[in-house]
């Protein structure tokens, strides 16, 4: 363990110096195989690089902090490429290897954004699941770490490479809903009670001081381990930042559609919720309001996490647009359009559409991704901020333009986050 944490030090402090210079970027032709390693393989990180090798990459290493989630997750993606993976512990290893082009990162959060960094200066492009970062600080980081070193950075948000969402856009560019007043993202789900177990050992196998990183040294305990991590403010960003940032996200989509990239942030914020549900070790909201000041129109955030009966809109998961001429309702599958009086005048179904895909295809054009880092660090502020009024207990006032807090000591407190030694984050 020790050893790793001194090879941290080395090799990050070395970077952040400068002494190891970027890769440039190999042009590939339209034909050519795509070359990724997975970082992170349980959940999402599975799903993302089977998707990928359905694309037509070829995953060669895969990295795990878990001696058993490599050798199950391993051979399936063995199975599913016809060609075995190497498989490593020290994500460095894939940074280090020339012939991957791209890393997919589907780590717990509070990794995102060291990995994404040291990703970047070494030349690799970056499938970054979402959310972004654990601070608005970090976000941009990783977007001037992107743009420096002209690394295609896509982020999970995988809606936006959705032929049904991009027709939504389409349909509320075109005016017909009238006046926007009030934009809306919604999640409904039951989340079960994780219980109280007492803290223990680690589990053979695994580096627990790594997997603990940047974040506080605590005993292990299960429920901070294999995906209860999101329920701790430690290491995730809340349900708001888990399942919530994808319909956030959508929710961005439009506002940006009306108003731009860069008038796409609020002004004032302020989060209502708490622990009203299930008496278990969670430290996050089960139920929360969180409600965007935008000056001519207002965002609201709603989470349940105690039903699913009654779904906001009729859908348990989604984003709505309302208008004084009608409004615009997306779910998961489908999203629908009604007039002034309430009536259905347009209903498009799901046709697909891969994330995966366009970020091959970014990789090798150059293009920018759907999910550019911008994009996906924008809708990551949105959870940011709700989180930064829940922590505070009250509206908080934001400076789009700086994306700072003004005189605000505390609120500005949480722009940013101090790190365990020796995981300090990489200078860009």
């Amino acid at each position: 363990m020790e050893e790793n944490r001194r090879s941290f030090v080395k090799q990050a402090g070395a970077l952040a110096a400068g002494s190891l210079l970027p890769w440039n970027a190999r042009i590939k032709g339209a034909n050519d195989r795509v070359v990724l390693a997975l970082i992170g393989g349980r959940n999402q990180g599975r799903g993302d690089a089977t998707r990928a090798i359905r694309q037509g990459a070829e995953i060669k290493t895969f990295c795990d902090l878990d001696d058993a989630v490599l050798e199950q997750v391993g051979a399936e993606l063995k199975k599913a490429q016809n060609k075995a993976v190497v498989r490593v512990t020290d994500f460095r290893r894939v940074l280090d290897d020339k012939d991957i082009d791209g890393v997919i990162v589907a780590t717990p959060d509070h990794w995102h954004t060291h990995i994404a960094l040291l990703a970047c200066h070494a030349g690799k492009d970056v499938y970054l699941e979402k959310p972004v970062s654990q601070t608005i600080h970090e976000g941009q980081l990783i977007r001037d770490a992107a743009r420096k070193y002209k690394r295609i950075v896509q982020v999970g948000t995988q809606r936006r490479s959705s032929e049904y969402c991009k027709s939504a856009m389409e349909y509320l560019a075109t005016g017909k809903l009238g006046k926007i007043c009030l934009v809306k993202a919604w999640h409904s789900q039951v989340r079960e009670s994780i219980g109280r177990p007492p803290d223990g050992s680690a589990p053979a196998g695994i580096d627990y001081d790594v997997w603990l990183g940047p974040a506080p040294k605590r005993p292990f305990n299960p429920n901070r381990f294999h995906y209860n991590w999101r329920f701790f403010w430690d290491y995730g960003n809340s349900e708001i930042g888990n399942q919530g940032v994808h319909v956030i996200d959508l929710a961005m989509w439009g506002i940006q559609t009306m108003r731009g990239m860069r008038d796409s942030l609020p002004k004032r914020i302020s989060s209502n919720g708490g622990i009203y549900w299930l008496d278990d070790a969670k430290e996050v909201p089960d139920t929360q309001v969180a409600t965007y000041d935008y000056g001519d129109f207002m965002l609201v955030w709603e989470l349940r996490s105690f039903s699913k009966n009654r779904p906001l809109e009729g859908t348990q998961f989604g984003a709505a647009f309302h208008g004084d001429a009608g409004a615009l309702v997306i779910g998961g599958s489908n999203w629908t359009a009604y007039n002034k009086d309430g009536e259905i005048v347009r209903t498009v179904k799901d046709a697909g559409g891969s994330h995966e895909k366009d970020f091959l295809e970014a990789i090798k054009s150059r293009n920018p991704p759907h999910a550019d880092i911008e994009v996906g660090r924008l809708s990551t502020t949105i959870c940011h901020l709700g989180n930064i009024s829940h922590h505070l207990g009250r509206t908080i006032v934001f400076d789009p333009s700086t994306e700072t807090f003004g005189g605000d000591q505390a609120a500005n407190a949480y722009l940013t986050k101090e790190c365990r030694k020796p995981y300090e984050l990489p200078r860009v």
